[in-house]
């Protein structure tokens, strides 16, 4: 518990949560398709991270697809009454688990109905407009029509918060035209970092910045002066790169997901890191890609 309460707190909407939060994704099989190699893990990982402190769970239906919904349901619910579960549409699995686009009206009502089904929910806290005008990365497009839906099902209780997703700072400000924009999940790490003056806007503004991939994704990050510094530290690399992402700005918001309970241990002590300021400047100085 103690580890969890160290990142601090931010608030999303009316509810308060611990700025380490856990990511579901990785609960599936392979690729985020299927189910997971071990079911049981699986349910083990989302009980001990709810026990530990965790109270903010980012999650999918098109991851499995349906799977890591349907663990999280039988793991926790029904939910602690400080849990914010959020989730994400706009996209679905095709039969070779490809990602495809799913803006239409009729997709993205079916996607949040099968969410609060799968989830056990009644209303959805925050649901995450994912815009996939590209796969790999942010790219321009209007996002107005899906909003405009997401904003309808709001209106009827279905939804109480709207975030957008793999957006560019364009869509956040057409987003904020339609409704409320409650956070903004893109990739960002300590090798990717396209989005610094996004963030630093954001939390000019009090808006959540959700970093995902913030270990880098299916490559780990790797420098030489990540490795020297968590040496100096004594922590690990990857502990380092998201005790460097707390440090980086009061609005950041973690979810780094795991499969087993040892890795989530070792993710949750980055809270602890006691990260000086020569350590925040020498990976600030890092080359991203």
């Amino acid at each position: 518990m103690s580890s969890v309460a160290e990142s601090g707190t931010f608030m999303l909407g009316e509810r308060p949560v611990n700025r380490f939060g856990y990511g579901a994704m990785q609960l599936a099989g392979k690729g985020v398709f299927g189910p997971p190699r071990d079911r049981a893990e699986a349910v083990a990982v989302l009980r001990e991270a709810v026990e530990s402190g965790v109270n903010h769970i980012d999650t999918s239906d098109f991851y499995g697809p349906h799977v890591t919904n349907e663990i999280i349901r039988e793991a926790l619910h029904p939910y602690q009454d400080d849990v914010v579960i959020v989730t994400k549409v706009g996209a679905r699995r095709g039969a070779d688990a490809s990602w495809n686009p799913a803006f239409s009206k009729e997709d993205l009502t079916q996607a949040v109905h099968d969410n609060l089904r799968n989830l056990g929910l009644d209303a959805i806290e925050v649901v995450n407009l994912r815009a996939m005008f590209s796969v790999h990365g942010p790219a321009e497009g209007s996002i107005e029509e899906p909003l405009t839906v997401l904003t309808d099902l709001k209106r009827q209780g279905l939804i109480r918060h709207i975030g957008l997703s793999n957006v560019t700072l364009r869509q956040v400000e057409e987003g904020r035209r339609i409704t409320e924009i409650l956070c903004v999940q893109n990739m960002y790490n300590l090798a990717n970092r396209a989005d610094d003056a996004m963030i630093d806007r954001l939390a000019a503004e009090g808006t959540a910045y959700v970093p995902f991939f913030p270990l880098g994704g299916f490559s780990p990050l790797q420098s030489s002066t990540l490795s020297d510094v968590a040496a100096r530290l004594g922590a690990t690399p990857m502990q380092v790169a998201l005790a460097w992402l707390l440090k980086r700005s009061p609005n950041i918001l973690l979810i780094p997901g795991t499969s087993s309970r040892v890795h989530l241990r070792e993710n949750l002590a980055a809270a602890e890191v006691d990260f000086p300021d020569e350590a925040m400047a020498e990976l600030d100085g890092m080359v991203p890609a």
